[in-house]
């Protein structure tokens, strides 16, 4: 018989050594006849009763083995929700509705668990986590709710006069069976929204969240099962096996959030199959900060995108800082305040901080205040503490351009301040990086704000705050270059999940014998006639007669 672990031991004898499944085999028997465990030198569980498993072992052991997911999985999977689509199961506007009402009653019917879920992967604060996550992708489920009869009607097109009499729409279609792997700082939200969208546009889903976040990923993969629709709605949980599984099949859209490096592991393989992808990425988000502001409201705004926004691991987190060697010392003093009114004087043992998400993740980011040339930068925090994944809210002055902090995507509470003569040397220093995700301006100055915009090349931009971008619905919200591809919320949530037909309508009128052989000198002067724009050469060749 198969060596069991003590776990395993212990589903077999929990209340006072009977189980429930072993009653019920053996009803009449007061002491019904149980394995007895004897510990071996190899510090395992053998029972020596070689012809009993109980039923609760073996339901786990069958558990496990169905948690296997591979490639054939996968195929298999693709192909069952490919049946449910090709069936057109999702493309109803009725099934779309009772999804979308699934997600809102999941989300108001189990917050409390969500809340605990969020707390176990970051420790991040309920108001936090009401906000930033619940909140929002309950947010974008209404909207869908709302405006979902509106997104699905065909959009009128205009038609030339070479197609006359004739009218157009564009209809917007299903991509088909899309895949959604979402990240680990915003676990719910960037789960949830992206979804939202695959489903309102009427495809087949699978969404892989992120294992970094176990606790809102197995919780996920729970509350779906139980309110949405499990024949066209999938969730698959792992690592990187099964992302790997889940990225050799032939999907129609492939929607990614996360890191530059695993973007381009997805568009690799999506580009095996043509498979269109929207990579939400991040970068590094700069903010320019003049002195003709508040200062008091600009530096807590800074400290909500930063800190007060899962401690700094934000794909939107403001990276670093530019202002001019004059303002940077105010700038830093009422930075050093605040940070103090929001997080107290030890911000390590602060509730109101998330956690950084693992160990591996604390120590790259230890890793880049240890470095030479920037352990010395540091004029306010830089303490940490491993055993609670805390690192308090840390600010550095001008470290060289060549270390790894400047040169990475930070992701965390760490935020250095580059100074210089004046702004206009910021628009430099932004453009000799990568393009990013978000870029931020605290200044009055008018002129200085249409510089900004128009010299400045990020995936979205906000004018005197942080973050609060992406909460507008109406606004599209994704990368450029090395920050991504592609954008969603709102209508461009069913837009990154649809496709736009072109369709021509025409009747049997309105026949031109210009188009059809033979072609003759008169029908090629007819054809240029037509195409040339001019409606009085158009309408005297319409009516036979020539301005020639």
């Amino acid at each position: 018989m198969r060596s069991l672990s003590p776990e395993l031991f212990h589903v077999c004898s929990v209340d006072g050594g009977y189980t429930r499944s072993l009653r019920n085999q053996f009803p009449k028997q007061r002491n019904p006849p149980l394995p007895i465990p004897v510990l071996k030198k190899r510090k395992r569980l053998r029972f020596t009763h070689s012809s009993f498993i109980c039923s609760a072992t073996l339901a786990v052991m069958a558990d496990e083995k169905k948690k296997v997911f591979d490639v054939e999985s996968a195929a298999s999977l693709v192909k069952e929700l490919r049946g449910s689509f090709n069936a057109g199961k999702t493309k109803s506007y009725e099934w779309r509705i009772a999804q979308l009402k699934g997600i809102e009653k999941m989300i108001d019917e189990r917050e409390k668990d969500i809340i605990e879920a969020l707390h176990e992967d970051l420790s991040k604060p309920e108001l936090e986590a009401f906000v930033s996550e619940i909140s929002m992708s309950k947010g974008a489920c209404k909207l869908a709710l709302k405006e979902l009869g509106h997104w699905m009607k065909p959009e009128k097109a205009k038609t030339s006069m070479t197609t006359y009499p004739s009218s157009a729409e564009i209809v917007s279609e299903p991509l088909g069976v899309v895949l959604v792997i979402s990240t680990w700082n915003y676990p719910l939200l960037l789960s949830i929204d992206p979804v939202i969208g695959a489903i309102a546009a009427g495809n087949a889903v699978v969404l892989k969240p992120s294992e970094i976040a176990p606790a809102t990923s197995t919780l996920l993969s729970k509350l779906l099962e139980e309110y949405l629709d499990n024949s066209s709605i999938r969730v698959v949980e792992g690592a990187v096996a099964e992302t790997t599984a889940l990225l050799e099949q032939k999907w129609d859209k492939i929607f990614y959030t996360g890191s530059p490096r695993v973007g381009r592991i997805v568009m690799a393989a999506a580009a095996k199959h043509l498979t269109p992808v929207t990579l939400e990425l991040g970068g590094k988000c700069p903010v320019v900060v003049d002195s003709n502001v508040n200062l008091q409201v600009a530096a807590r705004r800074l400290i909500a995108g930063k800190w007060a926004c899962n401690n700094g691991q934000a794909c939107i987190s403001p990276d670093y800082i530019i202002t001019t060697k004059d303002f940077a010392p105010k700038l830093i003093d009422v930075l050093r305040h605040e940070l103090e009114e929001f997080f107290g004087k030890n911000p390590i043992e602060s509730e109101d901080m998330s956690r950084i998400v693992s160990v591996q993740h604390f120590k790259r980011l230890t890793r880049l205040l240890d470095e030479d040339e920037v352990s010395d930068k540091i004029i306010i925090g830089g303490q940490s503490d491993e055993n609670q994944l805390k690192i308090a809210p840390t600010i550095l002055v001008d470290v060289p351009e060549d270390t790894e902090i400047m040169k990475e995507e930070i992701f965390g509470p760490l935020l250095p301040i580059l100074t210089v003569e004046n702004l206009e040397e910021s628009f430099d220093v932004i453009n000799s990086k990568s393009k990013p995700l978000a870029a931020y301006l605290f200044s009055e100055n008018k002129q200085l704000q249409k510089d900004f915009v128009n010299n400045i090349s990020a995936g979205g931009m906000l004018i005197n705050d942080t973050i609060l971008h992406l909460t507008v619905s109406s606004l599209p919200f994704g990368g450029v270059g090395e920050s991504g591809m592609g954008s969603y919320h709102g209508k461009f949530s069913f837009d990154a999940f649809s496709h736009k037909k072109a369709v021509l309508y025409r009747g049997f009128t309105g026949e031109s014998p210009a188009r059809y052989p033979p072609y003759t000198p008169g029908k090629l002067k007819l054809l240029k006639t037509l195409t040339s724009g001019n409606i009085v050469s158009i309408l005297l060749a319409l009516l036979g007669f020539s301005k020639d």
